[in-house]
Order: C-alpha cells, then structure tokens, then sequence
C-alpha cells in the first residue's frame, strides 16, 4: 500500500457526519479545519455536506506544546473563524490523528474564542499512538502502522494519502 484513494473516503465521512448530526438534532453546525491538511479535508466534506456556515481555518502552530520537537513552521497562517463559536456545534476536521496534540491545541484555540455548545472531531486516518484521550467522532479510515511508518495527506488538488517508510541509517562500525 504506497497510495490510498481519499474521495471513497471523504464520501462516506460527509456520510456518517450527517448520521451524526440527525442523531445529535444538529442543524447548523460550524466546520473548522485545522491547518493545513485538516483544511483541505474540510473544504471536500463543507462542499459535499452542504453546510450553509462559512468554513472556519485554525493554525495551532502557537498552542503547540511540542515546539521543541517540531519546530516553528517558518509559514504561519492566521486562524479564520468566519462566526462566533460561542454556544455552537463544531466539528473540527484534521487529516491524521496519531497522538492528540493537535487536536488538542485545536481545542485550546477554539476555546480562547469562546465556549461551544458541542465538538464532534472528523479526521481522514485514525492511527495509533495516543498520548492523550482524544477519539474521532467520524474517521475515514483506521489504519494499524509500524511505528517506522508515517501516513501523509498531499494536496490540495488531488488529495493522496502516501504511505512513508522511514529508513534508519546505520553507521559503519
């Protein structure tokens, strides 16, 4: 597997969102991407479900509490809540849930915006390797990865998700 179809995917995601939404009695939620592939992602899905709401965008890259280990991207780009999040249903839209600070720092900015009534999160691949209580109300598909495996949404036109395998060098001795 070096390259996985995401349209099949982000069809039955819109899919079970609606599902989701008709169970919960939401009528008019808020959709929010998180920077970058979770905005690529929520763009298709916005389109597909017919949401009347402008799309909201978040850069965490500020709330992130891995900088150490990450580093600062150098192309910050400002988080866009087009409407107040105060009392509303979000669903907040990543491309790859591993460990749950992403999503995490999503939900601190979201916070400093104001209180949501509800957030239902939707991501493109579910994968394992959890630090922190965060589960996907919606995921596209979950994928069981070796930890030298890394999953990658390219885009944003077309969307592939690309199988990576890192390759350890080994010094001579």
């Amino acid at each position: 597997m070096n390259d996985l179809p995401v349209d099949p995917l982000l069809q039955e995601m819109a899919a079970e969102l609606q599902r989701h939404l008709h169970r919960s009695q939401i009528s008019a939620p808020l959709m929010i991407g998180i920077h970058t592939g979770g905005v690529w992602v929520a763009k298709r899905l916005h389109r597909q479900m017919g949401l009347e709401e402008p799309l909201g965008t978040l850069n965490i890259s500020f709330y992130r509490d891995d900088f150490s280990r990450i580093g600062v991207h150098p192309q910050v780009k400002p988080s866009r809540l087009p409407v107040t999040v105060e009392d509303r249903h979000i669903i907040l839209v990543d491309d790859v849930l591993q460990t749950g600070r992403t999503v995490r720092a999503a939900l601190n900015e979201i916070f400093d915006y104001g209180r949501p009534a509800s957030v239902a999160l939707a991501v493109l691949v579910d994968r394992p390797g959890r630090e922190l209580p965060i589960q996907p109300t919606v995921a596209g598909i979950h994928l069981q990865l070796e930890p030298h495996q890394q999953i990658k949404l390219e885009g944003p036109e077309p969307l592939r998700l690309i199988l990576l395998e890192s390759v350890e060098r080994v010094e001579p001795q």
